[in-house]
Order: structure tokens, then sequence, then C-alpha cells
């Protein structure tokens, strides 16, 4: 997907106002020797930016503008290192809802529908932009917030919610406990909206069966406003992204080459209007790919991406073989025995590294045929054999926020 000559003067805009602000960005640029971009050849040349780089300008590096003009910050959710501060301008803001706003459109929720919000709010971009694009769109926003699950039910109930907005794990967990209780026929859900981990078939059918909603995925994340610049609409799972507002690219991780339209690679994004902290070329570290040809929906003015498949940084390495959860999920998801939650522990015992993977099943299976057939078709699929540890359904934790699958315990 080529950059268009109106985007390409958007990045121009957006790189003399870098350099004007003299920001982080901005001075990196100036030493680079960047001026501008005049055509395809300059913006493939820009450098690249990292999450490291976000890190290294904390506290206000970032901001393009003067502080008088900044009205709200957000900061990523990781809980570790230098935290990543992004502040917005009002028009990032208004910008943010008016995206929103067209991912409730595309999912075709109206201003007629009650939207349940869980995901949490402050720092997080999560649940206040739900809300801001719910309010834009006129809809009624019900703002629970993480957690509570007895009041969520309630709510749930008596407000008659016709939309949950939701991680996949926390709506997974509501999704139990109604069929628990034998609630289906009390609630009112007609659509579930995800964000902000990826969810695999297995879950989503799962969520589906349960609630009998229509599932769709929303993409997003702080750095580049949040969740909001893309989601899937009635026609599969691919998700529209909003190039009005984001420029797109997909690139090689190892290389960092563009890859052509529907090559595998990661996600790379450049902020064409963002006032408060624009960002060029910036890697995500997810995986996906440009979905060619022409949408069902007829939305053909929004490129697609394809399910994320997981984040370049997530890859494990252990007996010199390269694996990504994603892949281990996958021969999971294959057998239908198993529940959708599973958890990887990685551990050094007696020298040698060793992968354990705890799965849940129901007592109507042989447990130790199950476990050996998982066995054999994991080591057939990355090249050897973990253990697997079989356990009841239900035993592994469920999250209110997003379930922490991955467990390396090496370094511990």
């Amino acid at each position: 997907m080529k950059i268009s000559e109106q985007q390409l003067q958007q990045v121009d805009r957006q790189i003399k106002r870098l350099l004007k602000s003299n920001n982080f960005y901005g001075t990196r640029l100036r030493e680079a020797g960047i001026t501008g971009v005049t055509c395809e050849e300059d913006f493939y040349s820009l450098p690249f930016s990292e999450k490291q780089d976000l890190r290294d300008a904390y506290p206000l590096g970032l901001a393009a503008v003067p502080n008088k003009d900044i009205v709200r910050i957000h900061s990523s959710s990781g809980t570790t290192g230098t935290p990543v501060i992004i502040p917005y301008t009002q028009k990032d803001v208004d910008d943010w809802a008016i995206q929103f706003a067209r991912c409730y459109e595309y999912a075709g929720v109206t201003s007629d529908d009650r939207i349940q919000i869980t995901p949490g709010y402050g720092l997080w971009t999560a649940g206040i932009g739900f809300q801001a694009g719910a309010e834009r769109l006129g809809a009624m926003a019900i703002p629970m917030g993480p957690g509570n699950t007895e009041k969520q039910l309630q709510f749930m109930m008596d407000m008659e919610s016709t939309v949950l907005t939701a991680t996949a794990s926390y709506a997974l967990l509501l999704a139990e406990e109604i069929e628990k209780r034998g609630l289906k026929d009390k609630i009112h859900l007609k659509k579930l909206i995800t964000g902000s981990e990826r969810s695999g078939e297995k879950i989503r059918r799962r969520i589906i069966d349960s609630l009998g909603v229509e599932y769709y995925d929303i993409y997003g994340l702080t750095e580049v406003y949040g969740p909001g610049i893309g989601i899937n609409c009635d026609h599969g799972h691919a998700m529209h992204v909003w190039n009005d507002f984001v420029y797109l690219e997909i690139i090689d991780p190892d290389t960092g080459e563009v890859l052509p339209d529907g090559e595998w690679g990661e996600i790379v994004l450049t902020t064409l209007v963002k006032e408060g902290a624009p960002l060029i070329r910036f890697r995500t570290h997810d995986l996906s790919r440009i979905v060619p040809g022409p949408c069902g929906c007829g939305h053909d003015e929004h490129p697609r991406i394809d399910t994320i498949t997981g984040r370049s940084d997530d890859m494990m390495k252990i007996h010199g073989v390269n694996v990504f959860p994603a892949q281990i999920e996958e021969i999971l998801a294959s057998f239908p025995e198993l529940s959708s939650e599973y958890q990887i522990r990685l551990s050094h015992l007696e020298g040698r590294d060793t992968m354990r993977i705890y799965v849940e099943t129901d007592g109507t299976v042989d447990w130790e045929d199950l476990r050996m057939r998982v066995a054999r078709r994991v080591k057939h699929g990355i090249g050897f054999t973990p253990l697997v540890k079989i356990v009841e359904l239900g035993v592994l934790p469920r999250s209110e926020k997003k379930t922490k699958r991955v467990y390396d315990e090496r370094y511990d």
C-alpha cells in the first residue's frame, strides 16, 4: 500500500512541526539532517522509532506543543521500566473520539445502544476511549471500569446493556459466570467489542456461544491515540485502519524492509494529524499483514490488517528453537477436548531448559491419553517435546484485565 500525495504532505507538515518544537523527536530529526519529505523515497528513508525512544523522552519530551496546549496525558500499560507519557491536545482528544465513534458504527452500534464499559480508566487509554466514542456516537455509556463482577452482572441486567466492551480475558470470565448462574435469558447483549490483547478463535467461539453476541476486535495502542484506530466489520476478522489519521506499513521485523500487501510482518504506524506527540514510523511489534483486495462492506478507502498473531518481541527461545505463543495456541485449539485457556512456563532444571504447558479439560476424557496426544502434536509443530500438565476446567486463572499466559522463570 503506497503512501498517497496527501499523506506525504501531512507527514512533511508533522516533520516541520517537530523540528520547530525542538522536542525529543525534532532533535533526532535535525541531527539526522532531515528537514521534510517530498516523495515516497524520502518517506521510506525516515528512521524508525521504538518504544525505548519514547521512554528516553520521559516525562514530556515527546510534546510537540507548549505545555499550555496539553489537556491530558496517558501512559502505556507496561508495569516495568520508565513509563511512556503521551500528551494530548484538545484536537487529539476530539480526533480520537471521532475514530472511536467510527469503530462503533462499523460494528453496527447506534445511538439507541447502551454500552457497558469494563476496561480500566486512569492513565490507561482504554476505558476513557470507549466512553468518549460512545458519547460522540450519542449512545448511553455505562462506565463500569474493571472488576466487581457482581455489580457488572447486576448492571448488565438492570440497565439492559446491549454492547459489552472488555478485554477478551474479562469477557470470558463474564461469559462463564453468566453461564454458571443461568443468566443468559436475563441479559440483552447483542455485541461484544474487545481489545488490548490477542484473542484466538477458540476463546472467541467460547464467548460467542455463551453470550450469543456478535464479536468485534478493536485495534490501537496508547502511543498512537489508544484503542480505536481500527476495527473489523461484518465481513471477517480483518480490521479496517483509519488511514486518514495514521499511515500503515508492514515491515520485515529483522531487516526493516517494507513488505508488499499480503505478506506477514510487523505493523509500523505514522500519525498524520496528531498534535501533542506525533510519531514517525513507530514500530508497534504487533505481527499482522495488510489484507489485499476489496472488502465486502465496500469501505475500501480504509486498508485492512489481519488478526494480530502476536508480537515480534514475544518470541521464546528454547533448545535453540524460536517459538511464538501463537504457535502453541494454534496447536492447542485443534483439540476440541481442551478449553481456550492455557499457560506456558519456562524453567531451567538440572542444566537444561524446560517448557511446561498447562491446559484445561473436563472429567469426560482420559487425561493421560490427552496429555500424550497434546505433547506429540506440540513436538511435531515446534520440534521438541514439552511437559504437558492437564488440569480441571476453571483451574487456570481468569483475569479482569489481560491474561498472562507465558511465564519465563529461567532468569528468576
